[in-house]
């Protein structure tokens, strides 16, 4: 079972590249992106990394929640799966 992480308090300049480069260091990352603003084109400051397992996933969490990057505390948790619409 994968393991979806939220980073948030990125800087405007991270990219997903370099969010997962960060990952890989306590893990597997499967996926790492920035989530861009569509009408400014600019970083929003937070995105997901789908970390190889939830054993790692929880490594990660545990090694990068509050770590300084790029001089900004980061916020790392699980990521909330979107809910499913209740049928009617």
């Amino acid at each position: 079972m994968t393991a979806k992480l939220y980073v948030g308090n990125l800087s405007g300049d991270t990219t997903g590249l370099q969010l997962g480069q960060l990952f890989a260091q306590h893990g597997a990352v499967d996926g790492a992106e920035v989530i861009i603003d569509s009408e400014t084109g600019e970083s929003k400051g937070f995105g997901f990394v789908q970390m190889g397992s939830a054993e790692e996933g929880r490594k990660a969490m545990a090694a990068l929640n509050g770590k300084d990057y790029d001089g900004r505390p980061l916020n790392v948790k699980l990521a909330h799966l979107p809910r499913k619409p209740k049928g009617g």
